[in-house]
């Protein structure tokens, strides 16, 4: 079986398991470790504290720093509600494509991957090859950030990462970074008819978002003059404003859900401290002062750096010889990789498949797609020996 018979294979059986975030991958996990395991590579399995999510890392060659990973997020969106034209957890083929959830974001690189396995294997390896999976990329990251405090721990210190996520095989050499939250509102219920004897919870966060869409606009000044996104600065976005139960009740409890998606460390800081300063000597206060117990807590619901672009990259480098490409681009969605490069590691993006077609029905990669990742991990063997 070649290559990429072998990698639709082991694609169609990671399809057949559905491990959306909310639900359990240690099915998934056991069967990339087997095979990762029968073609000997050392693996390992970490959990998280619940004991249903996993990630796995698993080295082939010799046990020293300076490694290059292979890593990919095991964990896919939801279906719900959504109209496919076949069943999105049994892989179909069509017009040169493989249809299903994930496909594309992101099991199609991690099939490529561990095909390749066997070839890593037969090498003499003077340059161990890493191939980390994780949980609840979806989500927040929540895997990768636990695996790299992991690696952390273990004094595992690779050099290189490639993040396999749909790039269309461009070479991604930054992105923003994404900051999740949510802020609850607590005030104190009331007849409508008297405003005065009650905290409006939801009047105080609409103030909240009122300060959001004031930073919002800040933030266009604050972009940096060299910036290659698009748009070329730190955006805010309000997703949510939920609050109150009827016309004539003072509602005693609001929310408002909110992302930024930082280009700079520095703006992030910006928005976080001008909102505590706000919080802290206006609106708390004022909800204070007629309901000692009234308050404000902000939920980090998650805080995923950003891909910063670096002069000195060796993945970049590396993946522009393996792919023939001569530049590379950045993006504005998320990954893990900035995760990893917190580890000190040299980092690019580079996978198959759209991500125009990510956490959409009929999900799917192209069978070129994957051929042109199989050629580029097919090449790295020769920086591996």
């Amino acid at each position: 079986m070649n290559a990429l018979e072998n990698t639709k294979s082991l694609l169609a059986e990671l399809i057949g398991f559905p491990t959306v975030s909310s639900d359990s991958n240690l099915d998934m996990i056991k069967h990339l470790a087997d095979r990762l395991s029968d073609c000997g590579a050392e693996v390992e399995i970490w959990h998280d504290e619940t004991g249903t999510k996993a990630n796995l890392f698993a080295t082939l060659g010799p046990n020293r720093d300076g490694g290059i990973v292979l890593s990919g997020h095991s964990d896919v969106v939801p279906v719900t509600d959504q109209d496919w034209s076949s069943e999105p957890f049994r892989m179909e083929e069509r017009d040169d494509k493989w249809f299903g959830r994930g496909t594309c974001d992101m099991k199609g690189f991690i099939a490529a991957a561990v095909a390749m396995a066997p070839k890593y294997a037969q090498l003499d390896l003077q340059r161990p090859v890493h191939f980390a999976f994780t949980y609840d990329e979806e989500i927040g990251c929540f895997g990768a950030r636990a695996l790299a405090e992991t690696l952390r721990e273990k004094g595992i210190n690779p050099a290189v990462a490639i993040i396999g996520e749909p790039t269309s095989m461009r070479i991604i050499e930054g992105h923003k970074g994404c900051y999740e939250y949510t802020t609850h509102f607590t005030g104190l219920e009331g007849h409508g008819s008297g405003p005065d004897r009650g905290v409006n919870a939801v009047e105080y966060a609409v103030r909240y978002v009122s300060k959001l869409l004031e930073l919002k606009a800040d933030l266009q000044g604050r972009a940096p003059a060299n910036s290659r996104f698009e748009p070329p600065w730190t955006t805010i976005n309000t997703g949510a404003l939920v609050g109150g139960v009827a016309h004539n009740v003072i509602p005693g409890k609001a929310r408002v859900e909110w992302e930024m998606r930082p280009v700079q460390m520095s703006d992030a800081d910006y928005v976080k401290d001008e909102l505590h300063r706000f919080c802290a000597h206006n609106l708390i206060p004022a909800m204070q002062a007629s309901h000692p117990d009234a308050g404000i807590e902000i939920e980090v619901i998650g805080e995923v750096d950003g891909l910063e672009p670096m002069d000195d990259n060796e993945a970049r480098d590396l993946v522009m010889e393996l792919t023939g490409a001569n530049g590379a681009d950045v993006v504005p969605f998320g990954t893990e990789a900035g995760i990893f490069q917190g580890l000190g590691m040299s980092v690019v993006v580079c996978g198959p498949g759209s991500i125009n077609q990510a956490h959409k029905p009929d999900e799917y990669v192209s069978v070129d797609q994957m051929a042109q990742c199989l050629e580029m991990l097919g090449r790295l063997s020769a920086k591996l020996v």
